[in-house]
């Protein structure tokens, strides 16, 4: 492991992460939807065209789940269009009133973008329809996200190597026009043993009823064969002050 610096850039990367936080999903997996990132072509020298990512994220008072795609027709390690789109649902729980609601949502968006990298600085920029359901368990009448909605989504993902092939800083924010929804996570980390990513990890997540804040480490781009998993795990706290610990994975492929 070769980390010049470490402990100030990672300083510098929980300050960027605490101060894009404020009141910014009642999905948490939507801040990190493609745990992929500033690696090489997997293929050899054709050019890859299609990555498929998909993921899980388990916490104690809820859980979701996501699969999605991105299209490049340049190529995925090209800069140009980049189109995204992404599945997920999940369910939460949440008090309001001296009750307790269970909450539960499905979202689809179809978002195009574009690919820009800049040396060792990689930007990602999406933007699109957002299509989301919501129900709860009671009935909660001052919950005004449930039915169906449509809306506008973004997001943007930043991957920066401040020491090529050492170590990486990285942070993606997504938001929606339905519900006020944000996410928004920071991590930095060392390569280890030239085989993958890890370090600390900062996120936080909400919309008008909900919202979620966590502290964890992370370990990404862990490769075997044609896949690469991603795993993190930390402290989380939501805005009813439930408190535990959460864990998540992804996986994607290039063809």
């Amino acid at each position: 492991m070769r980390c010049v610096g470490v402990i100030r850039i990672i300083c510098i990367a929980a300050v960027l992460c605490i101060a894009g936080k404020a009141d910014a999903v009642a999905e948490p997996a939507l801040a990190d939807t493609d745990d992929d990132w500033s690696v090489g072509l997997s293929g050899g020298s054709r050019p890859e065209h299609f990555l498929y990512f998909s993921g899980f994220d388990l916490w104690g008072r809820g859980s979701s789940g996501y699969g999605g795609l991105l299209w490049s027709p340049g190529g995925l390690n090209t800069d140009g269009f980049t189109l995204k789109l992404l599945l997920a649902g999940g369910t939460y729980l949440y008090s309001g009133g001296g009750n307790d609601f269970r909450g539960t949502y499905l979202l689809a968006s179809i978002l195009p973008g574009y690919r820009i990298k800049r040396g060792d600085v990689e930007i990602k920029l999406f933007g699109g329809l957002d299509l989301q359901h919501h129900g709860v368990s009671p009935d909660d009448p001052a919950n005004s996200l449930k039915g169906n909605h449509v809306g506008a989504r973004f997001n943007v993902d930043v991957w920066w190597e401040p020491i090529p092939a050492s170590m990486m800083l990285t942070t993606s924010l997504t938001g929606s026009t339905i519900g006020s929804n944000y996410g928004v996570r920071g991590a930095a980390g060392c390569k280890v043993l030239d085989r993958f990513w890890a370090g600390p990890e900062i996120e936080a997540s909400g919309d008008r009823i909900y919202r979620q804040y966590r502290i964890g480490a992370h370990i990404t781009s862990l490769r075997f064969g044609e896949f690469e998993w991603a795993f993190g795990a930390g402290y989380v706290e939501d805005n009813s002050h439930r408190s535990g610990l959460y864990g998540r994975f992804s996986l994607l492929t290039r063809r």
